[in-house]
């Protein structure tokens, strides 16, 4: 750790990583930099920079954002066995008809439920459902312990690699989704076709294999499933997933969009989405079946339905990236059935976002079982962010927040730089995996504790940056003598030097600045310093827009996208946004 002031430099830090002491002040936006104004009414235009600030020539550089974590597999901590051998597993009899599809789908929704009046708006390319997922190159023929391509070049689920191989429908939706989302940005010719071909070949297994009942297409698992934790999920082939009728939804509908298919496989894939569809317009009164609502009134698409009222998991993420298929299907056909469904959903998990939460920690899986997974966590983070893109409703970009906030990924840049101010810290040792991480058998327990104070302000790199369980989020040092030992976050006196975890928000949200209370608002350039600084004062609540929160400096904030404080960025503890 080099020491500010200090003309000996820590290899082991970044070239330029000391500060002198107006220097700290600049980045910490001390008091000194502060003007309190007072401001009447929308008095922001009374604001003024800073003594000797100046603006800056360029703006904080772009955060990195965290990876998102793999998929979901849907079968994790399940048993798969083969089906009994008198089992047949129903297939599809001929070509899909469209008109037979057509007159069987009911025209009226499978029962009542609550809804809240949101609908499917049609945010950038890049915000719709899938485009974040593309399967890079090394992964279009995937082998691996748990999935190969068979000879039509089909993903195959096995539960070792000495097993056979399974259709799995969820998997091979998601593969097709993804080889359909790096086809639309590849630019070689070569890797676009082979992209195209491995969506078509998911869609052709998914239509070859279909089981056509109460008017509408289901997709099969040919193989036993049996779940230990999670009760009642005790299925003998064929069973169904509403997570697997969703998707595939989606996957009909965005190949149907391509501009590489022919008006024949057009025409059938929007046979295959009426037909999914049409799965989520039958109730739990008959057999198959994957919607229902609950006790509340609440519509349910469930990843694992059960037949006893009440039983089902109810699960989240499955139920989300379901709805995805919903939204693709009333955007594409306008039909007003599917606008309907993905309101009630979207109802659904704004009201049970309260049991979703686990305030402090990580979320929870499911419903019914209410199990908290770090595992799961950042998929919940990253579904109520599109469902904001999909919705442009402001709630769940706060739920998204409020998440983050819980728990956040703990993905750092390497080089990520702490500052530590002068004066007394305690740092800790933990219980985790060799990279920092969260284990549930070590449960993050205390392992050693040490008192460090420090002449000067100082700098440091860190590898991680979460909460600890029971405890606050902190940095795990990684350079220097304290390597190993974490710091906790708290700014001025301990902060993550930068911008990170940014969310972008479209359309954008409203803050509101508070009655008569001083905020100050920063702007940062791009050495990650304080480049200008205001502080105003409102006789009365003021709103602004803003379009972008993150931490920065080690803080939730927010940026001003409009008005006489755009680019500033303030600091969500002291502000309303939404009303929140």
């Amino acid at each position: 750790m080099a020491e500010s002031g200090s003309t000996r430099r820590d290899r082991s830090a970044p070239e330029g990583s000391t500060l002198d002491r107006r220097r700290f002040i600049r980045l910490t936006g001390g008091t000194a930099l502060g003007v309190a104004l007072t401001g009447a009414g929308a008095g922001a235009n009374a604001a003024q920079a800073a003594p000797g600030a100046v603006s800056p020539a360029q703006p904080l550089p772009k955060a990195t954002l965290p990876p998102l974590p793999p998929l979901p597999d849907q079968l994790s901590g399940g048993k798969v066995t083969p089906p009994a051998p008198s089992v047949r597993v129903p297939r599809a009899d001929g070509p899909p008809v469209r008109a037979a599809v057509r007159a069987a789908v009911p025209d009226a929704l499978p029962f009542t439920f609550h809804s809240s009046g949101y609908s499917a708006v049609d945010p950038p390319e890049r915000m719709r459902p899938w485009r974040n997922r593309p399967t890079p190159w090394s992964g279009v023929t995937p082998d691996t312990t748990h999935t190969y391509l068979d000879r039509d070049g089909v993903i195959m689920y096995r539960p070792n690699r000495s097993a056979p191989g399974y259709d799995q429908p969820v998997t091979q939706i998601q593969f097709g989704l993804g080889c359909a989302a790096a086809y639309r940005t590849a630019e070689d010719p070569d890797r676009r076709a082979l992209y195209l071909r491995r969506a078509k070949a998911q869609a052709k297994r998914l239509i070859d294999t279909r089981v056509e009942a109460r008017g509408a297409w289901y997709f099969p698992y040919p193989f036993d499933f049996t779940h230990g934790t999670h009760s009642g999920i005790s299925y003998r082939a064929p069973w169904y997933s509403g997570m697997a009728q969703g998707e595939a939804i989606s996957l009909f509908v965005q190949l149907s969009l391509l501009d590489g298919v022919t008006p024949e496989e057009r025409a059938l894939y929007r046979t295959a989405a009426d037909g999914a569809f049409a799965s989520l317009l039958r109730g739990d009164d008959g057999d198959p079946w994957v919607v229902n609502k609950d006790a509340a009134g609440y519509l349910w698409i469930q990843e694992y339905p059960v037949d006893a009222p009440g039983t089902s998991d109810r699960t989240y993420n499955g139920m989300i990236f379901a709805m995805f298929g919903l939204w693709d299907y009333a955007r594409m056909t306008g039909n007003a059935l599917a606008a309907r469904l993905y309101d009630g959903a979207c109802s659904t998990v704004d009201h049970y976002f309260p049991t979703l939460r686990n305030p402090r920690w990580a979320s929870y899986y499911c419903l019914t079982h209410r199990i908290p997974t770090p595992s799961y966590h950042q998929h919940h983070i990253d579904l109520y962010r599109q469902l904001h893109w999909q919705t442009g409703s402001p709630r769940f970009a706060h739920m998204s927040d409020l998440l983050t906030d819980d728990h956040p990924s703990g993905f750092l840049p390497e080089g990520s730089p702490v500052v530590l101010a002068a004066g007394t810290h305690t740092l800790y040792r933990y219980d985790t995996d060799t990279e920092g991480d969260f284990v549930a058998s070590k449960g993050d327990a205390e392992l050693a504790r040490r008192t460090v104070s420090l002449p000067r302000t100082s700098r440091a790199t860190a590898n991680r940056r979460r909460r600890i369980k029971e405890r606050g989020v902190a940095y795990r040092i990684d350079s220097g003598p304290y390597a190993g030992w974490w710091a906790g976050e708290s700014y001025p006196r301990c902060y993550l030097l930068g911008e990170y975890l940014a969310t972008e928000y479209r359309p954008g949200r409203t803050l509101s600045f508070p009655a008569g209370g001083k905020v100050t608002c920063h702007r940062y350039g791009r050495d990650r310093g304080v480049t200008a600084t205001r502080t105003v004062t409102f006789d009365k609540p003021s709103g602004a827009p803003f379009d972008r929160r993150s931490v920065v400096n080690g803080r939730p904030m927010c940026r001003i996208s409009s008005g006489a404080l755009k680019g500033y960025w303030v600091y969500a503890g002291d502000v309303v946004t939404d009303g929140h």
